[in-house]
């Protein structure tokens, strides 16, 4: 199996787990919405693929520019999940400390 054929039929579980992650209603807010942008970066990796080989004749890894430009998309998507879930911790510090 190719590995564009791997990417692309990993997308199903992800958008799966974004399902059931959306459904159960318990992620909080900000790291739910970085889960989503993931999907931006992908949106963005494949046409930026795509054009890295159509105009450079290299595959993305080697067009830097390029490159960094999809993978911020990567870096906003972590930071956004980080903040999100450090968001929840300490609002659940913050009310385990108010009951006792």
């Amino acid at each position: 199996m190719s590995k564009e054929t791997l990417f692309a039929v990993s997308l199903f579980p992800y958008l799966g787990f974004l399902w059931f992650l959306t459904r159960s209603k318990q992620t909080p807010r900000l790291a739910l919405i970085g889960f989503y942008v993931l999907l931006i970066f992908v949106a963005v990796t494949i046409p930026a693929g795509i054009y890295a080989k159509q105009v450079y004749g290299e595959q993305l890894a080697n067009v830097d520019w390029l490159h960094g430009s999809a993978e911020s998309f990567l870096t906003l998507s972590n930071i956004l999940v980080v903040l999100g879930f450090r968001q929840a911790v300490m609002r659940l510090r913050a009310q385990q400390g108010a009951e006792n």
